[in-house]
């Protein structure tokens, strides 16, 4: 059996990016962690997160695992460079990819980012819009009431826009025609963002581009699977609630969706000292 793709995420969030890599590569088998029980992790620590995300890292090289994506930005932030450095597989994190993708698509050089408190206050994407084009102004805002929104499941309808437009109010009128959602929950929000910044805006979810740079990385690594995947071949976990997680997940990607639960303070394993 091939190794597996790992992502791991605060939650529910990173299965925005599982959903392009299914897309662009329909052969590759996916090993999840999604950390609900101790999400979000935007207001928390960066040394706090750090040590989340590498536990969870090292429950997922349990798993033969090829490649291994950090698919929050908060934890990309604080954690990526780390892992880079102690795991013997390509490590990616979602920043750099989102970064790319709106220095392409922006017109006026006016970029917005949206994120989590953790994410906006580590500049993360400013630093990394900027180290590509000097030029372009980045407008950052954070937006902490989001990831729980997603969390719950509430994804449509009034409540979400009510919520969404307060979190939004401080960009309007700030040129903007690019808007980063640095946060890998957003997308599960996409049409309800758009709906309040408006045509004019460009939204861009790392999520395509992150697929992309895989791609590219299993490639030249001879790494792409080559067997045609079973139905039964991605594995999901979860430290939160079993049931919430999968209603979310089979809503998103539109089959069904096997769900276990791990708890993070009895299961979960550590990188030796």
């Amino acid at each position: 059996m091939d190794a597996a793709i790992g992502v791991l995420d605060s939650g529910v969030g990173g299965l925005t990016v599982v959903k392009e890599i299914l897309r662009q590569l329909p052969r590759e088998r996916i090993v999840y962690f999604g950390d609900e029980a101790r999400c979000p992790y935007g207001p928390r620590p960066a040394e706090e997160v750090r040590r989340f995300t590498e536990e969870i890292a090292a429950f997922l090289m349990q798993f033969p695992l090829k490649l291994l994506v950090i698919a929050c930005n908060t934890a990309t932030a604080v954690a990526l460079e780390s892992l880079q450095d102690r795991l013997p597989i390509p490590v990616v994190g979602v920043i750099q990819p989102g970064a790319r993708a709106a220095i392409k698509a922006t017109k006026n050089g006016r970029i917005g980012v949206i994120g989590t408190v953790g994410t906006i206050r580590s500049r993360a994407y400013e630093k990394a819009i900027l180290r590509i084009n000097p030029q372009v102004t980045v407008v950052s805002h954070a937006c902490p009431e989001l990831v729980p929104l997603v969390e719950s499941g509430v994804l449509h309808g009034p409540a979400a826009r009510a919520v969404v437009e307060r979190a939004l109010e401080p960009l309007q009128g700030s040129g903007i025609d690019t808007l980063i959602l640095g946060c890998t929950h957003y997308p599960l929000l996409q049409h309800v963002i758009q709906d309040v910044v408006g045509d004019g805006v460009m939204l861009i979810s790392s999520a395509e581009e992150t697929a992309r740079e895989i791609s590219a990385i299993l490639a030249h690594h001879g790494l792409l699977a080559e067997d045609v995947l079973a139905d039964d071949g991605h594995r999901f976990f979860t430290s939160g609630d079993v049931v919430l997680f999968r209603r979310i997940a089979e809503q998103w990607f539109g089959f069904p969706v096997d769900v276990r639960h791990v708890s993070p303070s009895m299961s979960l394993v550590h990188f030796p000292a």
